[in-house]
């Protein structure tokens, strides 16, 4: 029997490996005696397995549109000198309204959904007091793409127990401006405590942007809602265990389709943020064309102009101008696009995410962006590669089957080093997707250059240089990369479909002196 269809013809038996049930204690797969490898049937719900994604039965709840898009709410800086950013942030139970009579139980920082946008300048010095007040959940804020110390990361080794405070603090170097975004990292309810509302934008900006003021700066934070009848978020189903979770609706801060509107001639700056536990995203704004300014860890070189396409794989974000030149109505959509699926009912992920009104009034022109944005060195010859490889594995135990993700055919543990880097030296990684999956794969504390690409023996040359930190390796696909690490300590790779991730999908390197 084929690999795949041995998966397909287990699904009813599905059991987490008996490592990553060690892992997870109370974040395990809902469902799942996780002592005996059973499934309870009763608690699965159905999701994207073809049936109402609630698992309740029931029609889910239409959400409202049509709203002018809301700027995010920043996080106030309570700082009284130049160059530091102090302020804090908590970790909460809430109520939000996505539905008008419905209450919908969420997790909030500072009573936010997203989470408020924390906007500073590189070089300041940042300290942001963070309280857990889940109950009974540990937590951590992972700062997502800075760099930051490892013991300022939020790595699932370093939680914040519930009830309990901590002090996250670290200056940003020059030239770290960029777009990032912070959430949770604690071992075993990543996922959970993300899709819930645990999320937010983190935008660094530059003591000089060579970027026009008159192009706005605009972020587009995308995250992922799935309603059960009753307005309440519901657990992961099996499938999304499986393949991630995809929700039902895709909101741009926090809203259901709004609607920007803007005079013709406009050029709007935004930032995309893909915040969701696995959704691709393939965006476009209807028929106005795409420049490509930025990516995950700041500006490009130069300007890449004439687009139509902009794909963001879960984690990673841009920086894009759009031209709207003339009046009337545009929608930002997002294409169906197979990434892989692994069992029945694959949905289909085609969507209107907002609506952008042009209107007759018209605007000057404004300036022409600069031909070269900044520079980005090459990062040289790396002195070690090393290779990675991505994998999922089921094999028959004792009650049933067992399935895990796993990198080099080992599952995460947070007492194991995997790998051991040289402070400072430039590392050639090769990450190789032999899963049924597309993977994005992060690397924390560092920003990483791509490098080529390789399918069936064919090699595809990176079009641009750029910072990431975050990349999406297909399946059948090998991608090259270019880091180095420039702080000592453990830092985490792992792929950022954040259900594969908690399974096992995930890995220590250790950076020494």
């Amino acid at each position: 029997m084929k690999r795949r269809d041995f998966l397909l013809s287990g699904i009813a038996l599905l059991a987490v490996p008996a490592s990553a049930a060690a892992q997870q204690s109370h974040g395990a797969m809902p469902g799942m005696d996780m002592d005996h490898g059973k499934m309870d049937h009763s608690k699965m719900g159905h999701g994207a397995m073809g049936q109402d994604a609630s698992g309740r039965g029931g029609a889910a709840p239409i959400l409202p549109e049509g709203a002018p898009l809301r700027d995010l709410p920043r996080l106030v800086n309570r700082a009284t000198g130049a160059g530091r950013f102090e302020a804090s942030l908590m970790a909460t139970p809430a109520t939000a309204r996505f539905v008008d009579g419905l209450d919908t139980p969420i997790l909030a920082y500072n009573g936010e959904v997203p989470g408020p946008l924390i906007e500073v300048t590189e070089g300041d010095r940042v300290a942001i007091r963070f309280a857990n007040h889940l109950p009974g959940e540990e937590t951590t804020i992972h700062w997502h793409g800075l760099p930051v110390p490892p013991e300022q990361d939020g790595n699932p080794m370093d939680p914040v127990a519930s009830g309990k405070e901590r002090l996250y603090a670290f200056e940003l170097p020059e030239g770290s401006a960029g777009s990032y975004w912070y959430h949770p990292h604690p071992h075993g309810r990543t996922a959970e405590q993300v899709y819930r509302g645990l999320a937010g934008a983190f935008i660094v900006k530059p003591r000089q942007d060579p970027i026009p003021a008159a192009y706005g700066d605009t972020p587009l934070f995308f995250s992922d809602l799935r309603l059960g009848p009753d307005g309440s978020i519901p657990d992961n189903t099996m499938a999304d265990w499986m393949n991630g979770r995809i929700g039902d609706h895709v909101l741009v801060n926090g809203q259901n389709r709004p609607v920007l509107t803007l005079p013709a001639g406009s050029r709007r700056r935004f930032r995309l943020f893909n915040a969701t536990n696995a959704r691709f995203l393939r965006l476009s704004f209807g028929k106005a064309p795409i420049t490509l300014i930025g990516s995950d860890g700041g500006l490009i070189e130069a300007p890449l102009s004439g687009l139509q396409v902009i794909d963001l794989a879960p984690a990673e974000r841009v920086e894009v101008i759009v031209a709207f030149d003339e009046p009337g109505k545009l929608v930002l959509r997002t294409e169906d696009v197979d990434h892989g699926w692994m069992g029945p009912g694959r949905p289909r992920l085609a969507a209107e995410l907002m609506t952008i009104e042009v209107t007759r009034d018209k605007v000057a022109a404004p300036p022409p962006l600069p031909a070269r944005l900044r520079a980005i060195a090459d990062l040289g010859t790396p002195a070690v590669t090393r290779r990675f490889e991505l994998t999922e594995t089921m094999s028959m135990g004792e009650g049933g089957m067992k399935m895990g993700f796993l990198i080099n055919g080992a599952a995460f543990d947070m007492n194991r080093v995997d790998v051991v880097s040289k402070l400072g030296q430039v590392e050639l990684w090769e990450i190789a997707n032999l899963a049924d999956m597309d993977h994005p794969f992060h690397v924390h504390g560092t920003q990483f250059q791509l490098v080529e690409s390789e399918r069936g023996g064919k090699v595809t040359k990176a079009g641009h240089r750029a910072w990431k930190d975050t990349v999406n390796v297909p399946r059948g696909e090998t991608v090259r990369l270019l880091l180095r690490q420039d702080l000592p300590g453990q830092r985490m790779y792992h792929c950022h479909i954040l259900e594969h991730e908690q399974l096992g999908m995930m890995g220590v390197v250790d950076v020494r002196a």
